[in-house]
């Protein structure tokens, strides 16, 4: 049911946001989980949800994945409005709550680039195309989910983080860096956070078509 769909969405976008951005204010606070440790983090809530809530909702947990699905004409345009409200519900619920945990915390995990904006704004295209492609071709239709989906879909999340972040956050994600820069006011530079990662999936499209359909396993 849709409800389920909307459910699993909000979820899952809480989880995703309280647990990456939370581990890097954790790793604020003393420094013991490190960078390495964020990059975990974001790949791995991201294949264990894509375990829990891909049969449900498709886990998309990410406005720009789920407008480039749409796009693809793999998902109904009717219910996009109804996943990114999940969507922004569920990243401002984390972020909000970690604002509880953590008042004094001045970012909340919000991505910052460290370089100049054009740098940042271009990293972010590419990783988002790549990521997005890497959906498009492991996906069953509008749907990340199975073993394949989650673990390939979470390694590539945290190979970005892992060699990304430093310069650009690599946040891949509209609402991962939206939620937490309006809660700690944090939001120079947003703008690439919004465009970039949208542009960058929509480019995964015509690349994906490009490629082809994913061939078919050979019977044994």
């Amino acid at each position: 049911m849709k409800r389920h769909r909307i459910a699993a969405e909000f979820f899952g976008t809480f989880f995703l946001v309280f647990a990456g951005t939370g581990a890097i204010v954790i790793n604020d606070q003393g420094g013991q989980i490190t960078h390495l440790g964020v990059a975990m983090v974001f790949g791995l809530v991201v294949l264990t949800l894509i375990y829990a809530f891909g049969e449900i909702s498709g886990a998309h947990f990410n406005p720009a994945v789920t407008l480039a699905f749409a796009a693809s004409r793999r998902f109904p345009k009717e219910e996009v409005a109804g996943y990114l409200l999940a969507q922004f519900a569920g990243g401002f619920a984390a972020s909000g709550f970690l604002r509880l945990l953590f008042p004094s915390h001045a970012s909340l995990g919000a991505t910052i680039p460290s370089g100049s904006s054009m740098q940042s704004f271009l990293l972010e295209v590419v990783l988002t195309w790549f990521l997005m492609l890497v959906i498009l071709r492991v996906s069953t239709g509008a749907r990340e989910k199975g073993i394949t989906a989650g673990l390939v879909v979470g390694a590539v999340i945290g190979l970005e983080a892992l060699f990304a972040g430093p310069i650009c956050g690599a946040s891949i994600n509209p609402i991962r860096s939206i939620a937490p820069a309006v809660v700690s006011g944090q939001m120079s530079n947003l703008w690439i956070y919004l465009v970039a990662p949208i542009l960058g999936a929509f480019l995964a499209i015509p690349s994906d078509q490009l490629l082809g359909p994913v061939p078919s396993k050979p019977s044994p």
